[in-house]
């Protein structure tokens, strides 16, 4: 297979040989890079940065065994000069046939000590300071999974919202492959994972702005041009919604829904930023390049009435139905 002839991020020109070049870096981002599949692992391959400088914010999705998780960070880990990782749902699931067994909080800690080896940064380290153009910016990778609160429309407790899902068949693999021990739910393992991070959050210079980086979207808004609303139960919890205006941030970057775009909330951005699946990627191409350039941005500002879609939205999709 011939990788899309789009290996540039938005607005970045290519050297004529492909090399990177020397000079001021860039944010970029993508998500959902599904290397385990073959007709992915081309795109993955062709992931370049176009200055020495630039950094990589990786949002999730990588593959679901650490060997081919170790490939595919390791290769970028090669490339870009500061590689950012934060897990999806897929790297957690534990699959009959993977030689590693391991299961919810072990699966996690084993993941984030693979990046350490590979020199990449993790939801678990500090910070790091990304040294943009008008002063330091501070990248947070969240990993903070979903509470089954944005239910099924119409019900009223996770148990309503499972069953409506059930019933026409739209069930995340997660409920089969994706275990939360030592907690006893995923949402307990959730709400854990959401009240460390917002300490953290909490604790950080409010002069630094941030970029937030997760897997899974901090409102539930994106969720709403999904053609089946079931599956937005998967897709977060009403515990973040917040938490772009509680805190300093310039831009918040995920996946997860396999919908690409550019979204504005209360006047801050938010960039879903996945690669997807085969049979999503042929049939809408990439016309915002592979990777998504975060910063310095030069997109559109956000729109007048300052919340809700921005002009970048798309029509309603399938999305996020692994």
């Amino acid at each position: 297979m011939t990788p899309p002839s789009d290996p540039a991020p938005h607005g970045a020109p290519v050297p004529a040989d492909g090399s990177p070049q020397p000079g001021r870096g860039r944010l970029l981002a993508v998500s959902d890079l599904h290397a385990a599949v073959s007709d992915n692992r081309p795109i993955v391959e062709s992931l370049q940065p176009t200055s020495d400088a630039d950094w990589l914010i990786v949002a999730g999705d990588v593959a679901e065994r650490p060997e081919d998780i170790r490939w595919a960070l390791g290769l970028l880990a090669e490339r870009f000069a500061h590689v950012i990782w934060t897990p999806g749902n897929h790297e957690l699931w534990t699959v009959p046939k993977d030689p590693v067994q391991l299961r919810g909080q072990a699966r996690y800690d084993h993941l984030v000590e693979l990046c350490r080896e590979l020199g990449v940064t993790t939801p678990e380290d500090p910070f790091p300071l990304w040294p943009g153009p008008d002063g330091p910016v501070a990248i947070a990778p969240l990993f903070l999974l979903y509470d089954y609160t944005f239910r099924a429309p119409g019900t009223h407790t996770k148990e309503e919202s499972l069953a409506v899902a059930h019933k026409s068949g739209i069930v995340c693999n997660d409920e089969y492959l994706l275990h939360p021990g030592p907690y006893p739910t995923r949402e307990d393992w959730c709400r854990a994972r959401v009240a460390e991070t917002d300490r953290r959050l909490a604790e950080h210079d409010p002069q630094i702005p941030l970029v937030l980086a997760g897997h899974w979207p901090l409102v539930r808004e994106p969720t709403s041009v999904m053609w089946y609303p079931e599956f937005a139960q998967w897709c977060g919890t009403e515990l973040t919604a917040d938490w772009h205006r509680r805190f300093n941030v310039t831009a918040v970057v995920y996946g997860h829904l396999h919908i690409p775009r550019t979204t504005w909330y209360d006047g801050v951005r938010f960039e879903e930023v996945s690669i997807g699946y085969p049979r999503e990627w042929r049939e809408r191409g990439h016309p915002r390049g592979l990777l998504r350039q975060i910063l310095p941005y030069e997109g559109e500002p956000a729109p007048p009435e300052r919340t809700g879609a921005g002009p970048s939205a798309q029509p309603r999709t399938p999305g996020g139905t692994s």
